[in-house]
Order: structure tokens, then sequence, then C-alpha cells
């Protein structure tokens, strides 16, 4: 039988870091699936992320997630994916694990210090409402899109021309 791989924060308490891969489209453009990686730097007991940190937290029952904190409160964060509309509340300090450090996004290596970073950081907190607009209209132009079009393009009933025999 195959060991058991380690939890996240097992892995993170033992080694202090952890670099992967993410999975999903919630921190594109930052992070694609199956071209970047990200690399995480485990929180000490009574550090807090500060605005615009990337974060993995578990989110009940047990899921892990990757985003970005938009706003921290006393007793907790609002957190949200770069690519996300819906902002996730009640995420607190015990629900954190590991902080982002640094990231290769396209081959190429980045601190989360950097400039240019920072500077997207910032920016995609700051353009999310426009982000979010245009990913609702696209979400309400597809369904409706559908449901026109699945109208138009049903296939025929043909429960009529079945008989028993095959015969008309």
């Amino acid at each position: 039988m195959g060991e058991k791989r380690p939890s996240f924060e097992e892995y993170l308490s033992e080694n202090g870091t952890l670099t992967y891969s993410n999975v999903g489209v919630s921190m594109m453009p930052l992070l694609k699936q199956g071209r970047d990686l990200f690399t995480l730097t485990r929180l000490e007991d009574g550090q807090r992320p500060e605005k615009y940190d990337t974060v993995l937290y578990r989110r009940p029952p047990g899921k892990y997630v990757l985003h970005r904190v938009i706003k921290v409160l006393p007793d907790g964060y609002v957190i949200r994916g770069d690519n996300c509309i819906r902002k996730e509340l009640g995420v607190t300090d015990n629900d954190m694990i590991a902080v982002m450090t640094s990231f290769v996004h396209r081959g190429r290596e980045h601190s989360v210090n950097e400039k240019g970073y920072r500077f997207y950081s910032r920016f995609i907190v700051f353009i999310h409402p426009v982000v979010s607009l245009k990913l609702r209209l696209r979400s309400f132009a597809g369904r409706v899109y559908r449901k026109i079009f699945k109208k138009k393009h049903a296939a025929p009933d043909h429960s009529e021309d079945r008989g028993s025999g095959g015969e008309k």
C-alpha cells in the first residue's frame, strides 16, 4: 500500500516552505494551471496576513484554497481569487496556513516583494468591480445565448414516427 501524503499543514510544519502548482482558474491571470508554480511560507503563530497577500487557507470541510486577502478585519479576512466574482467572508486566523512568497509565471521566478508584483496585486484588487461586471455580463450573455439557441436547435421529436414494427 502507498504511503499517506502529508497535509499542507504537516509538510509546512516540517519544512517551512512548499512549492506547488495551482489547480483551477481562480488566480488567473497570475497563476495558470499546468504552467505556473507558487512557493508558500508557513505562517508563524500570531502572524497575520496583510491586505494584498496571497494566502493558502483551509475552507471547511478541509478544502485548501489559494486566494488573495482583500480586506483585513479584527476577527478575520475578506478573501477572493483574482478571477472570481464573489468575496469569501468568515475566513479566520485559524483557517490560515501559509502566505505566498514567490511564484514562477511563464517560466520566470518572481518575488512578491518585486515592485511589479506589488503594483499588480493592488491593481487587481482596485479594478475588481470592473472585472466582476465583465464576468457577470459574460455569464448572463452565455445563459441568454444558450436559452435562445437551445430552443431553436433542439432535436425534433420523432416519437410519433416510432411504431412497433417499423411500418408507416
